[in-house]
């Protein structure tokens, strides 16, 4: 069995107490978004591309990969949302499975500047 690591996962997140000293002072650069796949892909919510799916598994002999020509339509910490250009199906697929994504125009990614 293969075992994933994903950042975070499971660990809680606490506020601090009303009035605790939180460390953000004025200087303090702004949150930046990390560039993890499923955050890369909301940033490319609706544009048409090609995504790649492999498994482990396989219903027939020789078939476990899919590929869908769609766009995104929603993108998880563990999960992605697809719709099929041609016939309108939806995919949820695991991100566990997704191997690379081709689009044929350029990608909303993050601010690069320091």
């Amino acid at each position: 069995m293969v075992q994933y690591y994903y950042p975070g996962y499971g660990q809680q997140q606490m506020a601090p107490p009303q009035g605790a000293f939180t460390g953000a002072t004025p200087n303090t650069p702004p949150f930046r978004e990390q560039s993890y796949i499923e955050n890369i892909l909301r940033l490319n919510r609706g544009k048409p591309g090609v995504f790649h799916f492999s498994f482990e598994h396989a219903v027939e002999a020789g078939k476990n990969t899919k590929s869908v020509a769609g766009v995104v339509e929603a993108a998880g910490r563990d999960h992605v949302i697809l719709s099929e250009a041609k016939t309108g199906r939806r995919f949820l697929f695991p991100m566990i499975y997704f191997d690379y994504a081709e689009f044929g125009e350029e990608l909303n990614y993050f601010d690069q500047t320091p």
